[in-house]
C-alpha cells in the first residue's frame, strides 16, 4: 500500500551534519568571490556540504557542534607554498639581519641545519606547524625537510596541519659532510620517500619531489625528480633565482640561464612550484607562463636578504602572462615568521611602491594568492582554497572584536591590510578543530614552548656560531 503524501506544510526534519560554522562576514574565494553576510557553512564528513545564509542553513540543519558567530570573519585556511619546517624554527632570529645572500647561506644556515638530531627536527616541524595554524595556515608546501624525513611526518601528523614534504636533495656541493650525497643516493632517496609516502587524496601529508634547486643539482637529478613527479602525480618544488648567484652559476656552467636549461632538460610543466624567482629575466617569464608552472612568492625573506625584488623583480610581469603567484613565508632567520597574513600584506604593499602604481596587487588579488592561488600551487584547487560544497574543510574563524578589526566597513580590505594572526580565533582543518579560542586543542603550549626554547639553546651552542646580537645582555 503506498505512503499516504506528507502535507506541502508539514515540518520538515533537520538534517543531521558535525558542524555549523557562522560568520558576520563569510569570504568564500569562491568563482565569484561572493561574501555572505551573516552568512554559514554546513560541514559534515570533513567536507562542506552547504554555504549560504545563516538564517536558512540554522532552520536546515542540526549540528553536533556550532561555532563562531556574528562577531566572526570566516575565511578559507590559508595555504603557504614555502615555508622550512626544519633547521630555522628553533634557531629562529639567531642568524644577524646583516648578512648577505652568501654568507647567510653557506657560513650560518647550512651549520645551524647541519647539527640537529632527529628528535629536534621533529620538535622543529611541530613548532613551525603551531604557528601557522594558530595564525590560519592549514595547508603547507615545505621547503624540504633536512635529514630525518619520518620523524618529521611523525610530528607533524600530532599536529593535524595539511602539508607536502620531502627530503631537502642535492647531489653537487661537497660540504657540509653531513648532507654529502651523490647522484645515485640522492635519486634513492627520492624513490624511497615516494614510494612509502607519496601523496593520497584522502591523507593530511604526503610528499613531493623536493630538490633544494639553486645550483645545487646535476642535471641526472633534476630528470630523476621530474620522472617521480610523473609517475606519482604528485607536484615537484624547488628555489631558483632569489639572488644572482643562480643565474650566473648556469650561464658560467651551460650558457644558459636557469629556466632556460630547465625548459630544454623537461623538468618545468604544471605540476612544478619554483620558490623566489626574483632575478628572472623576461624570457624566463614568458618560458614560466609557458611551461604554466606556479611561483612562491616570499616577500618578507627579499627585503631582509636584500635581493633586490623592487628594483627587478617581476611579480607584476608574471601576472600578466597567466603564471599562478602563491605566498611563503621561507625560513624563519630569512623572514623570522610564519603568519602569512603578515606575508600577504608585503605583496599588496610592495609592487605598489615599486611602481609607484596603486592599482598593483590590489587587496583582494593578494589574498586570492594566499588562498586559492596557494591551493593551485598544491595542486589541490579542487579540495581546499575557497568555500565551496565539496571541498574539504579548512577554515579560520577571525574574531573581530579587537581594536585592529574595528570599525569593519570592507572585510577584504581589513584581512589584508589590518588584520594578522592575532585576531585568528578558530581554525579547522578537515572539519576537525585545531585552533579553539587562540589556542591549540589539546596541546601543553607552556610546556611546549619550553621544549622549544631548550631545544634552540642546545642547537646553538652545538654548531659553535657566535652570537652576534650587537647590544649587550647581562
Amino acid at each position: 500500500m503506498p505512503e499516504e503524501p506528507t502535507p506541502d506544510n508539514a515540518p520538515v526534519e533537520p538534517v543531521p551534519i558535525d558542524t555549523l560554522v557562522l560568520g558576520g562576514h563569510v569570504v568564500t574565494v569562491n568563482p565569484t568571490r561572493d561574501i555572505i553576510r551573516h552568512g554559514a557553512l554546513a560541514i559534515h564528513g570533513g567536507r562542506i556540504v552547504e554555504v549560504g545564509k545563516a538564517s536558512d542553513l540554522e532552520r536546515k540543519y542540526r549540528a553536533t557542534q556550532t561555532l563562531g558567530g556574528d562577531d566572526f570573519v570566516v575565511t578559507p585556511g590559508m595555504v603557504n607554498t614555502h615555508i622550512h619546517v626544519t633547521g630555522e624554527p628553533l634557531t629562529r632570529g639567531y642568524v644577524p639581519d646583516d648578512t648577505p645572500f652568501v654568507e647567510n647561506v653557506f657560513q650560518w644556515l647550512c651549520p645551524l641545519y647541519a647539527v640537529h638530531t632527529a628528535e629536534e627536527e621533529r620538535l622543529s616541524a611541530q613548532l613551525a606547524a603551531v604557528e601557522m595554524l594558530k595564525s590560519g595556515t592549514t595547508s603547507f608546501l615545505e621547503a624540504g625537510t633536512v635529514r630525518f624525513l619520518d620523524e618529521v611526518l611523525d610530528g607533524l601528523g600530532e599536529m593535524g596541519i595539511r602539508g607536502r614534504v620531502g627530503r631537502w636533495l642535492w647531489d653537487l656541493p661537497p660540504e657540509p659532510d653531513v648532507y654529502r650525497q651523490d647522484t645515485d643516493t640522492a635519486i634513492a632517496g627520492l624513490v624511497d620517500q615516494m614510494e612509502r609516502h607519496g601523496e593520497t587524496d584522502d591523507a593530511l601529508l604526503g610528499c613531493w619531489p623536493i630538490l633544494v634547486g639553486h645550483t645545487t643539482c646535476s642535471d641526472p637529478l633534476w630528470r630523476a625528480a621530474r620522472e617521480l613527479a610523473t609517475e606519482y602525480k604528485s607536484g615537484m618544488s624547488f628555489h631558483m633565482s632569489p639572488a644572482m648567484l643562480d643565474p650566473d652559476g648556469f650561464v658560467a656552467e651551460f650558457g644558459q640561464r636557469p629556466m632556460v636549461h630547465l625548459s630544454e632538460l623537461g623538468v618545468l610543466a604544471d605540476d612544478v612550484a619554483i620558490t623566489h624567482c626574483v632575478q628572472v629575466d623576461a624570457q624566463e617569464v614568458s618560458i614560466m607562463a609557458e611551461a604554466n608552472v606556479s611561483v612562491a612568492h616570499c616577500p618578507t625573506t627579499a627585503l631582509k636578504v636584500a635581493y633586490g625584488v623592487t628594483q627587478v623583480g617581476r611579480f607584476p610581469e608574471m601576472v600578466q602572462a597567466g603564471i599562478n603567484l602563491s605566498i611563503g613565508t621561507d625560513g624563519n632567520n630569512a623572514s623570522n615568521y610564519s603568519d602569512l597574513m603578515r606575508a600577504t600584506y608585503l605583496v599588496a604593499g610592495l609592487f605598489k611602491d615599486a611602481r609607484q602604481d596603486a592599482q598593483m596587487f590590489p587587496a583582494e588579488m593578494a589574498l586570492e594568492m594566499a588562498t586559492i592561488g596557494g591551493a593551485k600551487t598544491l595542486r589541490m584547487e579542487d579540495q581546499i582554497g575557497s568555500l565551496e560544497v565539496g571541498k574539504r574543510a579548512d577554515l579560520v574563524l577571525h574574531d573581530t572584536n579587537r581594536p585592529e578589526w574595528r570599525p569593519l566597513l570592507n572585510v577584504v580590505n581589513q584581512l589584508v591590510w589590518s588584520a594578522d594572526g592575532r585576531g585568528v580565533h578558530t581554525v579547522l582543518v578537515d572539519g576537525v578543530v585545531r585552533v579553539a579560542d587562540g589556542a591549540m586543542v589539546g596541546m601543553d603550549e607552556a610546556e611546549f614552548y619550553a621544549r622549544c626554547q631548550r631545544a634552540g639553546e642546545a642547537i646553538t651552542a652545538r654548531s659553535g656560531l657566535p652570537d652576534k646580537a650587537k647590544w649587550p645582555q647581562f
